[in-house]
């Protein structure tokens, strides 16, 4: 119902910024909120950042305050990471997700929909 795009991954060296974008299509109408997750090699999945649809509250995990910022585009239907001050154990797979109903943002089993991930690597 809900298909997500991922886009703006890659390598950069520490210290600098990169800015992911997730597009939505599909029936988004009713998508809750959106976020944004990431997965280190033998780690476990781990909350970034979330947004609510409606009205753009956001929502982050306490070790990203400060460098990342979530926002969106309600025209384009897209959710956007920016990413500052990147240091080399930010290194993943970041993923968006959608979600149709609330809950607790920092519950990667409480979305819907999920994009395919892209890889962010940042060098020392």
């Amino acid at each position: 119902q809900v298909q997500l795009v991922e886009s703006g991954g890659g390598l950069v060296q520490a210290g600098g910024s990169l800015r992911l974008s997730c597009a939505a299509s599909g029936r988004t109408f009713n998508t809750y909120a959106m976020g944004w997750f990431r997965q280190a090699p033998g780690k476990e999945r781990e909350f970034v950042a979330a947004i609510r649809w409606s009205d753009g509250n956001t929502y982050y995990a306490d070790s990203m305050k400060g460098r990342f910022t979530i926002s969106r585009d309600n025209a384009k239907n897209t959710v956007y990471l920016q990413m500052n001050s990147l240091k080399p154990e930010d290194t993943a797979v970041y993923y968006c997700a959608a979600r149709y109903y609330s809950g607790t943002y920092s519950r990667d089993y409480e979305y819907d929909y999920w994009g395919q991930g892209t890889q962010v690597t940042v060098s020392s």
